[in-house]
């Protein structure tokens, strides 16, 4: 069996959800997702510091044991209402590169940062996300130092 294949399932069924609003539990998460598969894990992020410290992010991580039911979830529940507001449901691989082939200098600002910094810390981000966020950094340090040497003359 071939190692890649195995990470690619891996990737292909995690799934980003996004515009959680703040009343939205751990527990309400798991009970919405699980009727479209088996969940393998779940990653509900908190803020950890600052005057935020222990409220929710307004984002998650749901893992399915298969890519088939990841996709069932993110068809069913993509745009749906929980608490009045919109649910943001992608393939959590699809949401970095989405964001970084849109706009390759945003690849190391806003919600992008976020989902690759939990991404890499947990192990979940896949190589070509990695590779782009290593050359939309390397882009945007060039641009800083070009903007710099400008200033300086």
């Amino acid at each position: 069996m071939d190692p890649n294949s195995f990470l690619d399932e891996k990737y292909e069924s995690r799934l980003y959800v996004g515009n959680l609003d703040l009343r939205v539990t751990e527990a309400a998460l798991i009970k919405m997702f699980s009727p479209y598969g088996k969940i393998v894990s779940e990653d509900f992020l908190w803020h950890t510091r600052g005057p935020k410290r222990g409220e929710p992010r307004g984002f998650a991580f749901i893992q399915y044991s298969t890519k088939e039911e990841a996709k069932l979830a993110k068809e069913k529940m993509h745009g749906r209402l929980a608490c009045g507001r919109p649910l943001v449901v992608r393939i959590a691989s699809e949401k970095y590169l989405e964001q970084a082939a849109q706009d390759p200098s945003k690849a190391t600002t806003g919600d992008t940062n976020k989902t690759s910094l939990v991404g890499s810390s947990s192990g979940q981000m896949s190589r070509s996300a990695k590779i782009a966020a290593i050359k939309s950094k390397l882009k945007s340090l060039e641009e800083e130092s070009g903007s710099a040497k400008k200033q300086k003359h």
